[in-house]
Parts: C-alpha cells; structure tokens; sequence
C-alpha cells in the first residue's frame, strides 16, 4: 500500500521572496483602480479566502465574476513574475533533499496540498526547481473550496482515480506550516507533520494538535520516520 504525501508549499518548502504579496497588491490596484489598505493573511489559507477577504475589506462584493477576474489575473501575473521568484525566493533547508528521496519511493505518491490555484502553485515550483518531484494531478488547490479541510478528500479522490487504490487517513500524511495546516489534515483526513519553518512556532504547533513537529526538514531520516513511521 502506498502512502499519499501532501507537502503545503509556502513556508514548508520554499520562501517565494515576498513576491506573493507584491502580486496581490498589483493585481488589486490594476483591477479595482487603487491600491489596497492591506491584503488579507495569506499564511495557511486559499486564494479563493485571500482574495474574497480582501476585496470585502475594500468595500468591494466578491461576486463570481470579480473572483474570476482577480484570481485569472493572479495566475497571468505569477507567470510574468516567474524569474523573480527564481531569484528572489528559495527552498527551504532539507526540502529538496527530502522531496527527492520520496520521489524515488515506489510506496510513495507525493503531491501537494495548497492554499495556491494551481497556475501558482506549478510557478512557484517550477520557478525553485521543485515541479518534476511532485505529481500536480494528485493535489488539491486554492481554487478548489474556500477552506482546507475538504482539500484532503479531494487529493485523496484524485490519487486513487490516477493510481488505482484508495488512500484513507491512514495512508495519507500532510505537511504544513501553521495550524491551519493541521486542521485540514485533522478535519479532512490525514495524519499531521508539521514544522516550524513558518511564523508559527513549535509549540504553537504542538497546542494546535500536530501529531509531529519537526524543526525544519534538514534531517531527512528524521523527517522520512515522521512520514512514514511503518516503513
């Protein structure tokens, strides 16, 4: 039986630089026509949460068709911004290490569970040479639902129809950041790995649940025993 693993991206296993921010406010101030007061705390939570939360704090209603707009325009301008984040941003310590031993496991599917639509999330890894190490069908993405949690079924329905079995909590770990990141996989299915390579601390981890909190990923035979405590 193989073991679905889902990596959060920001903060997990890369920094994008800041760029993510930048885009938010560019995009804001091009399709809304000022600049924005703030953008709404991106840590842990999906596009679709970011993007609604700040154009209601601009007095602006997230209609379906602002949504679809900002968050195309989202995708376009990530992609523009490619280089950038090649330049300006970098992977985690141990996280490519790490990604590439499990991508050599044949008792491993690796993916992605992310608050970032997939355009952003393939750019962002793409642009750290991270995207040939996770299979991007298997994921889930921040335009899939306003919330985490229901993401984990979701990645898991996607892996058993591309892999032929099914993965319940039992065979499914999930990697964040912040608590967010452990209600998901809480709420949605999974077991929990954290680390404290984000704004949240370890034990701020720990009181929110995490089964495993891991420093960073630097140590990757402790990482690959916190991922797969069976094998």
């Amino acid at each position: 039986m193989r073991t679905l693993v889902l990596w959060d991206i920001d903060h997990t296993l890369i920094n994008a630089g800041g760029v993510s921010a930048e885009i938010y406010a560019a995009v804001f101030t091009r399709l809304i026509g000022r600049p924005p007061d703030l953008v709404a705390p991106m840590a842990g939570r999906t596009d679709l949460a970011i993007t609604a939360d700040t154009l209601r704090h601009h007095g602006v209603d997230p209609t379906p068709r602002i949504m679809e707009s900002f968050t195309g325009a989202l995708a376009d301008a990530f992609t523009a911004r490619q280089a950038e984040i090649t330049t300006r941003g970098r992977v985690l310590p141990g996280a490519r290490a790490l990604l590439e031993v499990l991508a050599d496991r044949p008792d491993v599917v690796q993916s992605v569970l992310t608050g970032n639509m997939r355009p952003i999330a393939e750019c962002k890894l793409a642009a750290l040479d991270l995207a040939t190490l996770v299979d991007f069908d298997a994921g889930a993405y921040g335009l899939d639902g306003t919330e985490r949690p229901p993401l984990v079924k979701l990645a898991q329905q996607r892996a058993a129809h591309k892999y032929g079995e099914e993965f319940d909590a039992a065979a499914t770990v999930l990697i964040g950041d912040t608590p967010h990141d452990v209600r998901a996989g809480h709420e949605g299915g999974a077991r929990v790995v954290a680390v404290a390579t984000g704004a949240t601390s370890a034990a701020d981890l720990r009181l929110s649940g995490a089964e495993v909190v891991l420093p960073d990923l630097t140590d990757t035979r402790a990482a690959l025993q916190a991922l797969l405590p069976h094998t």
